[in-house]
């Protein structure tokens, strides 16, 4: 079948049309339908699953989800699985390969698998809604498809907020022809969010009290070192500092492989061994700082993708990035590796360790991050030539004297926004002039003194074959309103029964620019494609994603060839922000349309 054939035949209203749901049912997104995941209640009882997974490969692949109960150090919550473990198994894939996988939803409930960053027809995408129309209970769907990359992936559900309780798992493409990179061992650390509760009772306090699970949150007042102006400040402005992510520990604890901090997640080696971490973050809502004290790691691939290697000492990694890296362990008898929470409330906890049961000192957390107005959209020291915000990176001087500015503005002046941003409920807030950061580390690495990540140390190791220049420049603005949790793209909540997609022309080359009007790091995913990050890279070298971070009051551009027709999921990879409606559909149009 041909690609214009494979449109018309999975055309979104065919897809809609399939699910056999009227209107009404349809006004509600496909993967926000359905509360029950165990027999039809919110419980925790089931079998217990297991952390960690076994490994899968082959042309016939199948996978099995299922409901149960998790412990993690003690606590007891509700899990889905996949073929029984959390994560699920490890698939391991080669380039150039077919692959039949045939999913059985064991679940009273739909269910559903996306292929987290791979190029795959878009009915094999795995969206109810927009893709296909989900996995019924006791149903088998079969994904078939041609494996057309390599590099270290991930799959989740798409369906309500499965994955936060478990529906979720590793894959490795390994290259056609072998491996580039030569290395006495090959790790996987998938770091993740656990919760005792239901994830629907999350929603719901989210929704009526947006910093009920935030402990630095409800803390702020007392304990953080805020002159009584700038305390004034933040109150007028019906804000905080502190409001860093919507969870934190105690309600998450932090995984690293399915295992908590204190449950012994540990990865051998030799002294002097050459060692790969495929690290992956298949939380539902938590950003990470990685590092290893003692031990610097160097880059190599980025979603998947290979970039010029470069070393670093920590770096920040977005909800559904990837980051693939190089350690040479020396003398020592282990070492940490840190996954620190972003708002520094807990952390996921692994180690390095040459025997059986060898341990490093493990860091305390260190002091939580301060939002500063720089993180709203005023950017007093903004270079001229670059754009990039100073104040980003220890510059608390610009912060305060912004801060000054601000305290008798109006932070919800519609006027701020173009005319094709709907201003209402849903916008709490405006960036007052946000700017490009690809230079920023990301909240809590700004005044760190070791060497941090950031996307402009990026470059796509093997030359992007498109260089065309973009023909048009498409503006998104990421919006929400923080105290009723409405999370939205241009004003505009997702409705799976809209026919206002974003569009894109067969093969055209767009710049997107996302510019970010709320107060939190937004990591947004496009699904189907990967784009390449607008960094200050020579076009050739843009590195090559499919999630990106657009920091608090900033903006971020990418460069995307549209070459891959059907109707995509776009979205931010946060779950509850997605849920809660920062989600789009994009449709490529096939050739000849």
């Amino acid at each position: 079948m041909n690609k214009q054939a494979l449109v018309d035949s999975f055309s979104r209203r065919a897809v809609l049309g399939g699910l056999g749901m009227g209107a009404t049912a349809l006004a509600i997104p496909a993967w926000a339908q359905g509360h029950s995941m165990h027999g039809g209640s919110h419980g925790k009882g089931g079998p217990l699953i297991p952390a960690g997974f076994d490994e899968v490969r082959g042309e016939e692949i199948h996978l099995t989800i299922g409901s149960g109960h998790r412990i993690v150090e003690g606590r007891r919550g509700p899990g889905v699985a996949v073929n029984g473990s959390v994560p699920g198994p490890l698939i391991r894939l080669v380039e150039g390969q077919s692959v039949r996988l045939a999913v059985t939803n064991t679940l009273d409930v739909d269910s559903s698998i996306h292929w987290h960053g791979l190029l795959v027809p878009f009915h094999m995408d795995g969206v109810p809604g927009i893709s296909f129309p989900g996995i019924k209970p006791g149903e088998t769907f079969i994904y078939e498809f041609p494996v057309r990359q390599a590099g270290t992936y991930w799959y989740h559900s798409h369906s309500g907020l499965q994955e936060q309780i478990g529906h979720y798992g590793p894959m490795i493409i390994e290259p056609r022809g072998g491996e580039r990179v030569q290395v006495d061992r090959d790790y996987i650390l998938l770091v993740s969010d656990f919760t005792t509760h239901d994830p629907h009772y999350i929603m719901d306090r989210l929704r009526t009290g947006e910093h009920h699970f935030n402990r630095q949150m409800n803390t702020w007042t007392d304990a953080y070192p805020l002159s009584g102006a700038e305390r004034r400040m933040w109150a007028r402005m019906r804000m905080a500092p502190t409001d860093i992510m919507d969870i934190g520990a105690p309600t998450y604890t932090f995984l690293a492989n399915g295992l908590g901090p204190n449950e012994g997640m540990e990865f051998l080696f030799n002294p002097g061994e050459r060692v790969r971490l495929r690290i992956i973050n298949g939380s539902a809502q938590s950003f990470f700082n990685l590092r290893i004290p003692g031990l610097p790691m160097t880059v190599i691939a980025a979603d998947g993708q290979n970039v010029q290697p470069v070393e670093v000492d920590e770096f920040q990694i977005g909800t559904a990035e990837t980051y693939d890296v190089i350690v040479h362990p020396g003398s020592a008898a282990a070492y940490a590796i840190v996954a620190e929470a972003m708002d520094r409330s807990g952390m996921a906890l692994a180690m390095l360790a040459s025997s059986l049961g060898a341990r490093a000192t493990v860091p305390a957390l260190r002091d939580p991050p301060l939002l500063t107005m720089a993180d709203m959209g005023m950017n007093h020291g903004a270079g001229p030539a670059t754009g990039q915000d100073h104040s980003a990176h220890g510059g608390g001087t610009a912060a305060t004297d912004a801060g000054h500015d601000m305290a008798g503005m109006n932070m919800r002046d519609p006027a701020l926004l173009p005319p094709d941003v709907q201003f209402g409920p849903g916008v709490d807030m405006v960036a007052m002039a946000p700017v490009d950061k690809m230079g920023d580390p990301g909240l809590g690495l700004r005044d760190v003194e070791h060497r941090a990540l950031n996307y402009r140390m990026l470059r796509a190791l093997e030359p992007n074959s498109d260089v065309r220049e973009p023909s048009r420049l498409l503006e998104l603005h990421l919006t929400g309103n923080m105290e009723r949790y409405m999370w939205s793209f241009d004003g505009q909540m997702y409705s799976a029964v809209s026919d206002n997609p974003i569009r894109f022309a067969w093969n055209e080359r767009v710049r997107v620019k996302l510019v970010n009007n709320t107060m939190m790091a937004h990591p947004i995913h496009l699904h189907g494609m990967f784009f390449e990050l607008v960094n200050g890279a020579d076009p050739a070298h843009q590195p090559r994603k499919n999630v990106v971070v657009v920091q608090p009051g900033a903006s971020a551009q990418f460069d995307l060839a549209a070459n891959e027709p059907g109707d995509w999921a776009f979205h931010c990879h946060l779950l509850y922000h997605m849920h809660g409606g920062m989600m789009q559909t994009v449709t490529v149009m096939g050739p000849g349309q």
